[in-house]
This record gives C-alpha cells, structure tokens and sequence, in this order.
C-alpha cells in the first residue's frame, strides 16, 4: 500500500472547471477526476499555511488553540504515526515557510525531505536591499533576486522542479511498499511568476508595469488590473496542472493505479476580486478561502467518478490514510477531530452535521452544508489566548519585543486532551505590526459583523440572511457552542463569542 499526497497552495475552488462551470479547464487534474471521487463539501479548518498545515499533519483543529506555528512537542503527526507501523514518508517541497520561523519540525517528522530553494523570500541569494525592478503590487528585493534564477526557463522554477523531482521519485521507487510521498508545490501561492506561454494560452494581454504579487487589501478599482492577476494566478494553475501531468505518468508507466491511493488537495483558497477583496486572511471568512477541492483516488479505482456531498474537512487525512495502511493509532495518542473518509466512501458513515473553521482569534465560522455562519467576536474579543509549548509566531518570537508584559505569560496544563505543560499567552499583550492581516487584536470593521449566508440559493455569498433569519442563527449558534464542546477548545471561545448561553 503506498500513498501520494498531492498538496497545492491557494487554489481557489471557484477556479476549477471541475468545480464551476466558467473555472479553468486542466487537463490533467481531469485525468486525475476520471481515476477519483470528488468531494464536493470538503473544508479546511485552519488558515493560513502552517495553520492548515498542523490540521492535515495532526487530525486537530490549530485555529482554536494558537495561529501561525511549528509542530508542537506533544503533537502526534502523520508521519510519526505511519513510522510506528511501518510505513516510510517522504516530503518533497518548495514551500520556504517550512524553514523559516515559526515553520519548524514539519518536514522534520518525515523520514527524508528535500527542499527546493527560491520561493519568496527566502534567502538562497544574497539580496542587493536596495533592487527590485519597476512593478506595482508587492515585490520583496530578496525574491527579486530570487527570480533570476528562474523566471526565463520553465524547468528552473521551484515548483515545476518539485513535482518533476516528484514524479522521478516515483520512477525511482515504484517497486518499493508502504510509503507515503507528499508532493508540495508552492504554486499557485503568490507572487504568480508564470512563462510567457502559459500567459498565452489564458489571453493575456496586460502590457503595464510588472504586477505579480497583489497587496493585502482591497481592490483599487483597477480594472485591467484586476483582469492580469486573475490572468496570472490562472495561468500559473495550468503550469502546476502541466506538471502534474508528469506525476501521473509515472503513475501510468508503472502502473501504480491498483495499489496507491492518491490525494489531490490544497491548504486553503485564495481571493482574486471577489467581494473586492484580493488575497486572504484579513476579510470574512468566504467560501473562495475556506471551501476547498479535494480529490481521492483509492487503489483499483473504487468509487472513481463518484461525487461525495457529505461535510469534509482537511482534518480528515490522517485517519483516511491511516485506515488505508491499515494501522490503528496506539492508545497514548491524543484524541483527533477527524473522521476517515472511507465509511463516507462506502456508504457505512455518519456525515458530520456541522463543521468549524477560521482564523485564530478572529470570526468562528460553521457550516452545515447548506448554511454558512460567521459569528463576530463579542466582549471586545476577550478572553482570549493563546496556547502553546513552542511560544513563536510568523517569523518571529513571543518575547519582549513581541510581548508588551512577558511577566503575564502563564504556564501549566491549560487544554483538556493533553497533560503537556504549555504557556497561555494573552493575546491583547501581543504586539503585531500596524496592518497585520492576521490581527485579532485590532479588527476590521466587517470582522465585527455576522454573516448568515443559504449556500443553496447564494453560494457567492453576496446576501446576508442574519437579519432574516433569526431562527437559523440561534441554530447555527447553539451548534457552534456545541462543537466548540466537543472539540475540546478552551472555554475562553465560549465567553468571547457570547456562547456561554449557548452551551
């Protein structure tokens, strides 16, 4: 039994073909559906990446406990887990925020990963500070730099090298058993660097200043704008699809199709105008960001072209692979919240009613499938902290720079499920810089508004039902505390979103 994971970052649901029928067509994800089920339901639980990253890589919700983070030392992760029956990992990636601050121990957990250089900003070149060609939108001197190891020949850019080491990986080791391989292209994550004639093929025909990389914030208003960064992150799918491509021939070659499942996914979704707003993490918590694809292929093809409407979420990885390897998790692990998917599969499941999702300290969202509901923090946000063993952030530490009163910084067994020792950090001592789109000290004023939207009747999300339907928000509201219950999240969610009536 061997596995592939194949991880892409920032697809946007809505732009699939297989998804929407104005998305993009990619020949082979098609050929990857014609070997699959679809899940049509399917969520991520925590964003952004390293968030959503601990969610796949434990089977627990990140979101209701810290932000952006490493592994914690009381995590049982995937690959530790598969190590314990016998099965080897591999990971193999572009994605540079596994090796900056506030990434460690991910890659780490597997027994061999390979890390190709040059997304972003990371430091693979040393930097002229003061470079960056003429552009609007973003750009970082060290990835302009980084780019000119790449930029004018495909085979050369990080993610098209990934998935092509991948797929030779595969070659190399097609005999072997028991493995799983993680294949994780940054692409399509921003700055959308693409080839010209990737460009070509979605009609691009943008000629102003270099724009790869758009802010934080809404949208200017720009129209041709707006057309060329919708242009390039499609055009940088279908470098991704083409890659891909060669993945699936090796599968073909050996005919790996009988006893490897294969998993197609991504971390969370990416805005690219609507509701103008571009990017992620700072606006509500939409479905283009949260709503994600997922396909499954499970050896021999069982269930192929099958559509899968039951609520699923990313959480949902560890225990379907696990089942799949057949391996049972030992009896000191800690308590997941995933399900395995394979009783869905076959008909012998209980869908899930309700799911949860968000962003640390922020809006909690649930949806039951047809009704999604974003509930806005009350009480000024508080309590709120934050629970961990390893006290980091997004590329920086919790002391006294980032920590206005570090003398408020408790520690001791503060979450239910776990007798490790952790620090509770207040999050209103937490310096974050001015404009932070992951602040939950300082929210956005439609991040102080619910939302209550019939997904039936409106999946765009455009009309806010919550005044209408007051009697589907005390629902959703009650199975919110609910599940917060359930989870075994810190009663502080409760007393911050104004659910203790609730419980």
């Amino acid at each position: 039994m061997r596995t592939i994971l194949f991880l892409s970052d920032s697809v946007n649901r809505r732009t699939l073909q297989l998804y929407d029928e104005s998305g993009l067509y990619l020949p082979n994800l098609e050929r990857l559906r014609r070997h699959s089920a679809v899940f049509d339901n399917h969520w991520t639980a925590s964003a952004p990446c390293m968030p959503a990253r601990r969610d796949i890589m434990t089977g627990r919700v990140n979101f209701l406990e810290r932000g952006w983070g490493p592994i914690e030392p009381f995590d049982d992760t995937l690959p530790q887990l598969l190590r314990s029956g016998g099965v080897s990992s591999h990971i193999i990636t572009d994605h540079y925020h596994y090796f900056e601050i506030g990434g460690e121990n991910y890659c780490q957990m597997f027994d061999q990963w390979e890390f190709i250089r040059g997304q972003e900003w990371d430091p693979c070149l040393f930097p002229c500070k003061d470079y960056t060609p003429v552009h609007v939108g973003k750009m970082h001197p060290q990835y302009a730099k980084n780019r000119e190891l790449f930029y004018r020949t495909e085979e050369n850019y990080p993610s098209a090298i990934t998935i092509d080491k991948a797929a030779k990986w595969l070659c190399e080791n097609h005999a072997r058993d028991n493995f799983l391989l993680w294949i994780e292209p940054f692409d399509p994550h921003e700055p959308f660097e693409v080839p010209q004639k990737y460009l070509d093929r979605v009609e691009d025909d943008y000629e102003g200043p270099l724009y790869l990389w758009p802010e934080y914030a809404k949208t200017d208003g720009d129209k041709e704008k707006l057309c060329h960064i919708r242009r390039r992150y499609m055009a940088l799918l279908l470098m991704t699809d083409e890659h891909l491509g060669n993945v699936l021939d090796s599968m073909d070659k050996y005919d790996m199709w009988d006893d490897t499942a294969f998993f197609y996914t991504t971390d969370h979704g990416y805005m690219l105008g609507e509701h103008a707003f571009l990017a992620k993490n700072y606006m509500p918590a939409y479905n283009e960001i949260f709503h994600i694809p997922l396909l499954v292929h499970l050896p021999g093809g069982a269930h192929e072209g099958e559509r899968i409407s039951a609520l699923t979420q990313n959480i949902d990885l560890l225990p379907t692979i696990m089942q799949l390897h057949k391996l049972e998790r030992p009896p000191q692990a800690h308590p997941i919240h995933g399900q395995s998917l394979l009783p869905l599969m076959d008909g012998s499941g209980k869908p899930r009613e309700y799911i949860l999702y968000g962003y640390f300290g922020k809006e909690i969202n649930i949806t039951d499938g047809r009704y999604t509901y974003f509930r806005a923090p009350r009480n000024e946000n508080k309590p709120l902290y934050m629970y961990t063993a390893v006290p980091i952030d997004n590329k920086v530490y919790f002391n006294r720079n980032r920590v206005t009163d570090i003398r408020e910084i408790e520690m001791g067994h503060f979450l239910s499920w776990t007798d490790y020792p952790l620090y509770r950090i207040p999050a209103q001592r937490i310096q974050n810089k001015p404009g932070y789109a992951l602040d939950y000290n300082y929210l956005l004023p439609w991040e102080k508004e619910d939302y209550l939207f019939d997904l039936q009747e409106d999946y765009a999300q455009d009309y806010n039902l919550v005044s209408e339907r007051p009697e589907i928000v005390v629902r959703m509201s009650c199975a919110m505390a609910r599940e917060l219950i359930r989870q075994q999240a810190p009663r502080d969610h409760l007393e911050r979103m104004g659910l203790m009536d609730h419980s």
